[in-house]
């Protein structure tokens, strides 16, 4: 399939009524059992902007590509949080983040939630698999664990690994705030002088002997000194498949394309002269105020990772082909956030709203899938848990916030209002008094900011015909401005108060 622009797609999504019609009729039922294996993978940090299955001009995804055309591949797809925190406690829980509360930097979801998750709706008739290589996905499988049949730590196939709180069982989660991110974190200076140099120290000469080779300078690693290769990690996970009982869900939260983006030797010279110039946008007053120039050369790391991966990820397909897992498996593919190289910033950690931040990717392949679907109606990533929970025979409960995706029982609609919010400032069960909004519908987007400064700040865009969202219409379309501000302002203020129970 030849690509399209992103507005191409943008105002395909009119025509996406029509086109479910036709899709649905297509839609490969699952083969043999009437319970059939899920493998939930997703991919931190990889902004569907970035993708060339989405249009992005480098070719950065040619093996997310190929699993397309075994797929339902979703064009409009957004995460319902901005950072991973958010945007993994949504995609397990069917909550938008103003109602599980996980909304702070290394956050869990709120007690009165904690059994609202997928693995609990799952259930014991299947085997369920969690594995966390991010930090702060790990904290959430961590309250989840009750309700794991396996539970694999963030280390797992890792070269060096330093996270003492997994060594903890009996209180895992406390054991990584107060070890692994309050005394020993190695982004910031040592809270225990004595204890975090000798751990720091220790480190340092486990590294001094582990190789390099294949990389410039050093091997891929998280914040919180997990040092791997990606082929292991792929290959590491493949192996657990079939020690697995069928059938089983398996969620694996791999840590890249993340930063520190380290792509291989082979990719690192990816894209450095390619004349790609994608538009420079004005810097925004709650970004970093980073330069076009630094931005653009953290983009082209990004993009060399992004490739870095998707090659990993396509030996990773070829096992399950060769393996014959496709045809008795639904293989998800998703992101929990994406990723941002514009207006002064690269990165997630700011309060931005944009697409690069929110867009994420979604491919569903059913089992012995053989055609490829494209769905372009927004959809959120709410949406993802009533979805699975249909595909594996299980109702949807009556507190989930998403709906069925189009092509496995949703409509497509666009009229339907859906979410994204950032507040990791302040408290997480207090009042949302600092917090940033988007929301989306028929084809526009207003994003709400509020808590930055004296007056509240809002910012409309009409993504169909300003897909790069430059223009800000929100003092030049007043009636449409009107109509979604009173919208969102009385979603948001139905759920920002206090939590109580």
């Amino acid at each position: 399939m030849a690509h399209i622009s992103r507005r191409d797609f943008l105002k395909l999504a009119a025509l996406a009524p029509a086109a479910l019609a036709f899709s649905q009729t297509i839609l490969p039922s699952p083969l043999g059992a009437a319970s059939p294996n899920i493998i939930v993978l997703v991919f931190d940090a990889m902004s569907a902007d970035n993708l060339s299955l989405y249009g992005y001009p480098r070719n950065t995804a040619p093996n997310f590509e190929r699993l397309a055309q075994r797929s339902t591949v979703y064009h409009s797809h957004y995460s319902a949080g901005s950072f991973t925190t958010s945007g993994t406690a949504s995609l397990l829980t069917g909550l938008y983040p103003w109602t599980h509360r996980a909304i702070s930097i290394n956050g869990q979801v709120a007690p009165a939630f904690a059994e609202k998750n997928i693995f609990s709706l799952f259930g014991q008739g299947y085997e369920r698999a969690g594995f966390g290589q991010n930090f702060l996905a790990e904290l959430l499988l961590s309250e989840f664990r009750s309700n794991l049949d396996v539970h694999l730590p963030p280390a797992s196939f890792s070269v060096r690994a330093q996270m003492l709180g997994s060594q903890f069982k009996n209180d895992t989660p406390a054991s990584y705030y107060a070890l692994d991110d309050f005394l020993f974190r190695s982004s910031d200076s040592p809270h225990s002088l004595i204890f975090g140099l000798i751990e720091r120290a220790l480190l340092g000469f486990r590294l001094n002997t582990i190789s390099t080779a294949g990389y410039s300078d050093n091997i891929p690693h998280t914040d919180y000194k997990i040092y791997y290769r990606l082929e292991d990690v792929f290959r590491g996970l493949f192996s657990q498949l079939g020690g697995y009982k069928n059938p089983f869900l398996a969620y694996f939260h791999l840590w890249s394309p993340h930063a520190p983006y380290i792509p291989s030797e082979k990719f690192a010279q990816y894209y450095k002269k390619d004349g790609f110039n994608p538009p420079k946008k004005p810097n925004h007053p709650l970004g970093d105020q980073v330069s076009f120039a630094a931005t653009q050369f953290q983009r082209q790391q990004y993009d060399a990772y992004v490739a870095n991966v998707d090659w990993e990820f396509g030996r990773f397909l070829d096992d399950l082909e060769a393996s014959g897992e496709l045809d008795r498996t639904y293989l998800i593919v998703t992101s929990d956030h994406g990723e941002m190289f514009e207006r002064g910033v690269y990165g997630h950690d700011n309060p931005l709203m944009y697409d690069p931040i929110l867009h994420i990717p979604l491919l569903i392949s059913a089992p012995g899938q053989k055609t490829r679907n494209d769905i372009y109606s927004q959809t959120n990533s709410v949406d993802v848990l009533p979805t699975l929970l249909k595909l594996a025979g299980r109702d949807t409960p009556a507190w989930a916030e998403g709906q069925l995706l189009p092509n496995f029982g949703g409509l497509a609609d666009n009229s339907r209002a859906t979410y994204s919010l950032d507040a990791k400032i302040g408290s997480s069960f207090g009042e949302l008094s600092v917090a940033s909004v988007a929301m989306r519908k028929n084809g526009h987007k207003l994003i709400y900011y509020k808590g930055y400064g004296k007056a509240d700040r809002f910012e409309l865009y009409d993504l169909q015909n300003d897909p790069e969202e430059l223009t800000n219409l929100f003092n030049k379309d007043p009636s449409t401005s009107a109509i979604m501000k009173d919208e969102l302002l009385a979603a948001f203020n139905k759920n920002s108060g206090p939590l109580h129970g």
